[in-house]
């Protein structure tokens, strides 16, 4: 027969799991630094011996650095998703920079259709404050909070749709995006594009979320990123047309 004696499960064993848990639904980040060790074990209500022992685990195992005299921190598990010279690469040619968007596209496409069916009313909560975060920003002409704020209203569309595995692609992925790898807000900015025309975009996507309407959510992300394509498509071609308007210039200036 197929059974096994019933064992009670080692605190250690549940503090790792819970742990996982975290660490995998995205809770916690990369680099994040976990409370102090008499905290946690108050928190967790566990003994510290038992704490250690779950920390000294999950340190063998990958997820979790522990730093004599600075603490514990959730280790970059996201780090190997791109190599460096694949990010070099990626930064030189305009291809990657289409590739990464049109990927954008259907990954958040999906995203935004699933979070307007799937999405707890919490979810869409955290969704709706990160867009008036970015209304108070554009308020205030604050571009780097703007910026930081896009990214973060992606990331909870992302979150709400409540796939782990779209949550960690989808972070790496936008790790290179805020580290300049792909493009910035400011190129667009370079073809007259205004900061209203982006905050009704995310606006649209919001209200089709808090509507709970896939289809209408979908859409509204297809067209924004359609439109962050063009500009940055109008910003190549206006910066190859410099290119020749400059060389006209100095050829007519050498034959004067």
């Amino acid at each position: 027969m197929p059974f096994q004696p019933v064992s009670s499960e080692k605190l250690s064993h549940a503090v790792v799991r819970q742990v996982e848990q975290l660490i995998l639904r995205g809770i916690l980040r990369p680099g994040e630094r976990l409370p102090a060790e008499r905290e946690l074990a108050k928190r967790l209500d566990v003994s510290r011996p038992s704490l250690r022992d779950a920390i000294a685990q999950l340190d063998k195992s990958g997820l979790l650095i522990a730093k004599p005299g600075a603490g514990v921190y959730v280790a970059d598990v996201l780090g190997g998703a791109f190599s460096a010279p694949l990010i070099e690469l990626f930064s030189r040619h305009d291809e990657a920079v289409f590739d990464y968007l049109s990927f954008r596209r259907d990954m958040e496409g999906l995203a935004a259709e699933r979070a307007a069916r799937l999405a707890s009313d919490t979810d869409l909560k955290v969704v709706d404050t990160t867009f008036r975060k970015m209304e108070t920003a554009q308020d205030t002409r604050a571009a780097e909070d703007e910026a930081q704020l896009d990214a973060q209203f992606h990331m909870a569309i992302i979150e709400a749709s409540h796939n782990v595995v779209m949550l960690h692609m989808m972070r790496s992925m936008y790790d290179l995006l805020q580290g300049g790898v792909f493009y910035n807000r400011q190129v667009m900015f370079k073809q007259r594009t205004t900061r209203s025309a982006l905050l009704d975009q995310h606006r649209a996507i919001n209200d089709a979320l808090q509507a709970r309407d896939p289809v209408a959510a979908r859409a509204a992300v297809e067209a924004h990123l359609n439109y962050v394509e063009n500009a940055l498509r109008d910003q190549q071609r206006a910066e190859r047309n410099e290119v020749v308007a400059h060389q006209r210039l100095q050829h007519e200036t050498q034959q004067d």
